[in-house]
C-alpha cells in the first residue's frame, strides 16, 4: 500500500503499479471520513494507516456500489461496528440485485462488478447537497446510476471516484484507455458521464482524487480537456448511427 498526502486528504494506494485501487482519508476535526473500501484484503492497511495518522474512523462513505470500492467494507464493519456507512440512495439498490432503471434514465445496462454476498447495508443514504463534515456531496451519476463525487469545501478538492480516471491518462468515465480499460468497461452510461464531468469541471477543483490513478493538483484545464475527447468520441458515435439509419 503506498500513502500519499496533500492539504486534509490522504490517498491510500492498493497494488499501485498493477491496479491501483484509491481508498481516501479525509481528515476532519472529530476523525477521518473513510472515503471508499477499496478491495477485500484492504481492511488491515486501512486500520493501519488510521493508526499511524493518529485518528479514530468517524464515518465510512461511498462513491457507488462497485466492488473495487466496496471490498473491505464487511470486514472495517466488523472492525468499526459503530461507525455509520454512507451511499447514495440510487445505489443502494444495486446491492439487493436491482439492476432497473428508474424512467428517466437512459436504457443502457448498468455494469461492472457489483457484489452479491455483501452483509453491510448504509446506514445513511446520500442526496445531492448533503454536507459531511467538510464534504458537499455532489451527485455524479454516469459510471453507475447513483454515483457520488465529494468537494472538500475547505480547499476544494474534489473526490471524484469513477466519473474520471487518471491511469493510463487522464479520461471521462466510459472512455477507454488501452493501459487502463477497465473503468471505461464497468461504466453504465457514457453522455451521463460526460454530463458529470462538466458539472465537476465547473467546481473548479484545486485538487482531483478518483479512483484509479495519482493525484492530480490544478486539474481543471486536464479535466476540460478530457471533457472535450469525449464529446468528441460520443459525437462520432452518433454521428456514425445517424448515417447508419
Amino acid at each position: 500500500m503506498r500513502i500519499r498526502h496533500k492539504h486534509s486528504l490522504y490517498q491510500l494506494t492498493f497494488l499501485p503499479r498493477f491496479f491501483p485501487v484509491n481508498s481516501y482519508f479525509v481528515e476532519e476535526a472529530d476523525g477521518l471520513t473513510l472515503i471508499d473500501a477499496a478491495l477485500p484484503y484492504s481492511a488491515k492497511g486501512i486500520l493501519r494507516a488510521a493508526e499511524h495518522i493518529g485518528k479514530p474512523i468517524s464515518r465510512i462513505v461511498l462513491t457507488h456500489a462497485h466492488g473495487d470500492h466496496l471490498g473491505a467494507l464487511d470486514a472495517l464493519k466488523l472492525q468499526l461496528p459503530h461507525v455509520p456507512v454512507y451511499l447514495s440512495a440510487r445505489d443502494v439498490r444495486l446491492l439487493d440485485g436491482d439492476l432497473s432503471l428508474d424512467a428517466d434514465e437512459p436504457g443502457t445496462p448498468i455494469r461492472g462488478d457489483i457484489p452479491k454476498k455483501l452483509q453491510t447495508r448504509p446506514d445513511v443514504l446520500l442526496h445531492d447537497g448533503d454536507r459531511l463534515g467538510s464534504l458537499l456531496t455532489v451527485s455524479a451519476p454516469g459510471h453507475t446510476p447513483g454515483s457520488m463525487a465529494f468537494l472538500d469545501t475547505r480547499n476544494q478538492t474534489l473526490i471524484a471516484g469513477d466519473a474520471f480516471q487518471l491511469r493510463g491518462g487522464i479520461a471521462v468515465s466510459g472512455q477507454l484507455r488501452i493501459t487502463f480499460p477497465f473503468p471505461a468497461m464497468a461504466t453504465w452510461n457514457a453522455d451521463r458521464a460526460l454530463a458529470t464531468a462538466r458539472k465537476l469541471a465547473d467546481l473548479q477543483p484545486t485538487l482531483l482524487a478518483v479512483g484509479h490513478g495519482s493525484l492530480l493538483e490544478q486539474p481543471t484545464a486536464a479535466m476540460e480537456q478530457a471533457i472535450r475527447t469525449a464529446q468528441a468520441a460520443i459525437g462520432g458515435k452518433e454521428h456514425v448511427t445517424s448515417n447508419r439509419s
